[in-house]
């Protein structure tokens, strides 16, 4: 994973299916509000953003910046601080 100010990137492609989305949902739980993060990955991801929605729903936008064949990517930035529920799904530590 590469940092820069407001935008970090996180590559899964390499990454075991099982390390996926607790790594994803780690480095989600690190950004500031406002922060964003680009994944990147080898299929549609559509799955992972059904469960941010249903993990934390309204703390997320989600924008497709690649659609396949070969390659996804995903901007996904933090609008929240946390599940706007009030709830945690306890992936990011508490972040």
């Amino acid at each position: 994973m590469t940092q820069s100010t407001s935008r970090s990137e996180l590559d899964v492609r390499l990454l075991a299916p099982r390390e996926r989305h607790p790594l994803i949902f780690s480095t989600f739980g690190a950004l500031a509000v406002g922060g964003a993060m680009e994944l990147i990955n080898d299929h549609d991801p559509k799955p992972l953003y059904y469960q941010f929605q249903a993990e934390l729903p309204g703390a997320f936008a989600w924008d497709y910046l690649e659609e396949g064949p070969d390659t996804w990517r995903v901007s996904i930035t933090r609008l929240a601080p946390g599940d706007a529920q009030g709830t945690c799904c306890g992936s990011c530590g508490g972040a």
